[in-house]
């Protein structure tokens, strides 16, 4: 009897997967058959294993494109990367897009707060020597205008992605916010007492365009940030907070230790161009992190995944999307809306009632209003990184409660300029005004945190970044209504009494 070799195997495909058959089993085969059936030629060979042995996975059944089966594109790195995902070490990235966060809201923090020089100083008519209509609604003026062409860029760039991929929109959109912040220092350092007209059209068509391109870099930075854990869009929101009160912080620094106020003006407007420029800097350094290059990594995968699927139609489903996270979106809204109808056209026209409060009269609006409602809203985005309550489903409960800050200004010391108030005034305390204030600002920044966290969660993850472009449309148009709402109440409080 021909003894077999035992290193003999017998590999079969099977259409499973990949199958080992042993023929270990040949020898008891030939044992038996010799014996029970002596002098026949033709042995007939029973397998010796009833199921054959299947390699999991089975790698030409798992639907893997073969660039990926022969790790084309696999670099150590990215091997390394996918082994242990790496993290964010001392937070870098969650830095970089705080300070991304600032950027996006320089340019309106920064014409806003410097109200004073606007209205008391190159409009004022001891600087013009003339009469002027630009004084009484400057902040109503510099609103539309910041907000109609912010408003109109975020929407667009929703659907239509203006100049490109993120890194060509956000590079670009800084380039000219820096350029006109150039032309802005230029006007400070000019001599405009004999052309307010001109100084005063000039302004409003360099914050149109500021906020165009504003516009386009805020709506990129969120979409940036939904890649990433949803405490990143956190960063952007808490980041747009300290925007205000780094303006506010400037504001005051500038214009105590500058000699004049044209000098304050210069180099109060300098600081927002460095702000500008540090931004575009770490912009290209966020590339080189290993954490943000991960998630990259992750959504390029999603990508491509859905693309093999056969479920990518080239264009994302934005009504789907919209549908989903429109209870979010509505938060995020409602939050702008309450908080820009009395912030600051409203907030920054409340008198001081009592003359012996601790806050001296000069510095009575910039500190409980701009400093007060920047700080808190700050420090209200900052909550969020230790607490997120109520749920993604209860948060519109303290949203809508937030509607009650409205009556609530309007009751203070509030005087707008060449108004004669009519409506009784119900809170006469400087206290109990700077309290509402505080509440007000600390829930701006919180809520609006977690309705902007929460927005790109409710979609799927490969539409999360176009999830959290809405929500910055919805933000700017939250800004935008509660602005025209804010040019109604010097009306309401002249002409209704109870």
């Amino acid at each position: 009897m021909k003894m077999p070799r035992q290193e003999e195997s017998l590999l079969l495909n099977n259409r499973n997967g990949v199958s080992i058959v042993s023929t270990y089993n040949t020898f008891f085969t030939d044992s038996h058959t010799s014996q029970s059936q002596t002098g026949s030629e033709t042995t007939e060979k029973a397998p010796f294993l009833v199921e054959p042995v299947r390699l999991t996975p089975a790698w030409e059944e798992s639907n893997l494109p073969n660039d990926e089966l022969n790790f084309k594109g696999m670099t150590m790195e990215r091997a390394k990367m996918e082994i242990d995902p790496p993290k964010d070490r001392l937070n870098i990235v969650f830095l970089t897009l705080v300070l991304h966060g600032i950027g996006t809201l320089t340019p309106w923090n920064m014409f806003i707060t410097a109200k004073a020089y606007f209205v008391d100083y190159k409009l004022s008519k001891d600087y013009t020597d003339e009469d002027s209509n630009y004084t009484a609604n400057f902040l109503a003026y510099l609103g539309f205008a910041s907000q109609i062409p912010n408003l109109l860029f975020n929407w667009l760039n929703v659907f239509v992605q203006m100049g490109g991929n993120l890194t060509t929109r956000i590079v670009w959109s800084l380039l000219f916010e820096v350029l006109l912040f150039v032309i802005t220092v230029g006007m400070a350092m000019s001599d405009t007492s004999k052309i307010p007209g001109v100084f005063f059209w000039v302004t409003m068509a360099t914050v149109v365009l500021l906020n165009m391109a504003g516009g386009i870099y805020q709506n990129s930075v969120y979409g940036m940030a939904a890649k990433l854990p949803i405490k990143y869009t956190g960063a952007v929101v808490l980041g747009s907070n300290i925007s205000g009160s780094f303006a506010a912080i400037m504001s005051l620094l500038s214009t105590s230790f500058a000699e004049s106020v044209r000098t304050a003006a210069i180099y109060y407007f300098i600081t927002a161009m460095f702000v500008l420029l540090i931004c575009f800097d770490t912009y290209f350094a966020l590339p080189l992190n290993k954490y943000y290059k991960y998630h990259e990594m992750l959504a390029e995968k999603e990508k491509q995944r859905v693309e093999r699927a056969g479920f990518d139609s080239g264009r994302p489903p934005y009504w789907k999307i919209f549908k989903d996270a429109f209870p979010q979106l509505f938060n995020v809204f409602l939050i702008f809306f309450v908080t820009l109808s009395v912030f600051p056209a409203v907030h920054s026209d409340i008198k001081q009632v009592d003359s012996d409060f601790f806050i001296p009269k000069d510095m009575f609006t910039t500190v409980t209003c701009f400093l007060t409602f920047n700080f808190c809203a700050m420090l209200g985005s900052l909550l969020t990184s230790w607490i997120k309550w109520p749920s993604p489903r209860y948060l519109v409960w303290p949203v809508v409660a937030r509607l009650v800050f409205i009556p609530l200004f309007i009751f203070c010391n509030y005087h707008p300029l060449n108004i004669t108030r009519v409506l009784p005034i119900y809170i006469e305390n400087d206290y109990v005004y700077w309290a509402i204030a505080i509440i007000m600002s600390v829930s701006s920044g919180y809520l609006s945190s977690l309705a902007m966290m929460y927005a790109p969660s409710y979609v799927e993850s490969r539409y999360a970044p176009t999830a959290g472009m809405f929500a910055a449309a919805s933000l700017i148009t939250g800004i935008f209504t509660g602005i025209l709402f804010s040019m109604g109440v010097p009306w309401l409080v002249a002409n209704l009494k109870w």
